[in-house]
């Protein structure tokens, strides 16, 4: 019997790649068949496979991968510590009583999704520019509010990422580095301005936060000299069962264990005090804004550095989803078009409910924990979906896209692996391998707030463009 007979003769275990259909109709006639998940480089785009064929020729490889390696050691080597807070007026480059800063890339008042404009109108009402919602959405149409993305004011945001000047901010250095990176305060969860809600709880929490809480932790950190070492905190967490993106339980613990003893020496109402305890217990979201903070400042610092082909941010304004890349120095953007977010839904909602993908707070993907570090924190996994198998898996493939591990960051039931860190432009073009993130998702209309939580990824687009850009920059310099 020849070996092709003897091959046909028994079940067929059979591995295809590409298209579906012959795998499809392989499994109608009852042969086991695994799909190898694989795309052409750059999804087939022949003139993106032309520049990664010639940023791999030896002069320009060389050249890439020393400004890689600076850049990834700039993030890993940060050390961002909490020294204060303060009023977004006092503090944050360029802001002003009539500038309202937003999430992602830049955006027009016109062009804005329903919960940023949502956002956008209780921020106005909240400042006093606007007697009510109506006149702050007229307020903001009129060309007298500055808009400007959190990112360009060395700030970020979570969801809508609306700041205005009376809020009040995590003020966070890098020690080694010494640049400063700035975001505000958590509202807590569900009906809150970031996600949209405009009503009158929602105003009447931001005063307390900017009449109490905020004054609070000001001075409370005032008594704190050293500061707070939250990479310290961040890698106790993930320890602890946190990612630190959406699963904060361990990491509100321990940010609040160090700041109680500040809080409790402050000569405030003994009333006052217990409101604040009371707040950063209602919700474990509390430490979610400092540890976006965190790594802002981290990679703030890896940020302009030639050559390099690292991804610096990734952030979302509900209708664009944009990266800005080390080697393209300041406020470069790559975008495509914001995606959905699936996920759990909240009773009574349905999918067609829900915004697109909007948001700062990608931010910690892109210095590699969220998403990149849900093996850390499989009781993630009911809120934002999937399997525990699946949250450790996406934490393995992250690895194919970046540049190094973390060694100040690591995952234990990955036997103590780095996080992944340093999202490389080429790798995510050869491999086809998009980045993890998850996230809140937000209703998409105003006024109504978080709905539900889940998974999603950037568009294939913005790597694409910045892969055209880094193109065109050697061209140039040749």
């Amino acid at each position: 019997m020849s070996r092709i007979h003897d091959l046909f003769s028994k079940e067929l275990n059979v591995i295809t790649a590409g298209i579906e259909f012959v795998a499809n109709d392989l499994k109608e006639q009852g042969a086991t068949v695994s799909q190898l998940d694989w795309t052409p480089p750059a999804r087939g785009n022949m003139e993106l496979v032309a520049i990664l064929d010639r940023l791999e020729q030896p002069e320009i490889k060389e050249k890439i991968e020393a400004a890689n390696r600076e850049a990834v050691e700039r993030i890993t080597q940060s050390q961002p510590f909490l020294i204060g807070f303060d009023q977004a007026i006092n503090v944050v480059p360029g802001m002003t009583k009539k500038t309202i800063l937003h999430a992602g890339p830049p955006i027009t008042w016109d062009k804005m999704s329903g919960p940023m404009k949502g956002g956008i109108a209780g921020a106005l009402v909240f400042e006093g520019l606007a007697d009510n919602l109506e006149e702050a959405e007229e307020l903001a149409a009129s060309g007298e509010i500055t808009f400007s993305p959190c990112h360009e004011h060395q700030s970020v945001g979570s969801m809508a990422g609306i700041t205005s000047a009376s809020m009040y901010m995590h003020i966070v250095e890098n020690k080694t580095y010494g640049n400063i990176a700035y975001t505000n305060l958590s509202e807590q969860l569900s009906k809150v301005l970031r996600m949209g809600a405009n009503d009158q709880t929602v105003i009447d929490r931001l005063v307390w936060m900017r009449d109490v809480l905020g004054p609070i932790l000001r001075d409370a950190m005032k008594l704190n000299p050293k500061g707070i070492d939250l990479r310290l905190l961040l890698s106790q967490s993930l320890h602890m069962g946190d990612e630190c993106h959406n699963r904060n339980i361990a990491g509100t613990t321990l940010l609040i264990q160090a700041l109680s003893p500040y809080i409790v020496m402050t000569d405030y109402p003994l009333e006052q005090k217990k409101e604040v305890f009371d707040f950063v217990a209602s919700s474990d979201y509390f430490s979610g804004p400092t540890w976006m903070a965190l790594a802002k400042c981290a990679l703030d610092a890896a940020h302009g550095i030639e050559n390099s082909t690292i991804v610096t941010t990734m952030a979302r304004n509900g209708v664009e989803f944009g990266i800005r890349v080390s080697g393209m120095a300041g406020n470069t953007w790559f975008t495509g078009p914001s995606q959905k977010v699936i996920g759990p839904m909240f009773a009574g909602y349905k999918p067609e409910d829900s915004g697109l993908d909007i948001g700062d707070s990608a931010i910690t993907e892109t210095y590699g924990f969220g998403g990149f570090a849900m093996a850390a924190a499989p009781a993630i996994v009911p809120l934002v979906g999937g399997t525990v198998e699946e949250a450790i898996r996406y934490s393995k493939d992250m690895l194919t896209i970046t540049t190094a591990e973390n060694p100040s960051v690591t995952i234990p039931v990955l036997d103590f692996m780095g996080i992944p860190t340093g999202i490389d432009v080429r790798k995510v073009l050869e491999t086809g391998t998009l980045p993890i993130i998850n996230t809140a998702i937000a209703h998409k209309d105003a006024g109504i707030g978080m709905i539900g939580a889940g998974i999603t990824h950037p568009p294939y687009e913005a790597f694409e463009k910045a892969l055209l850009a880094i193109g065109e920059k050697i061209n140039e310099e040749v």
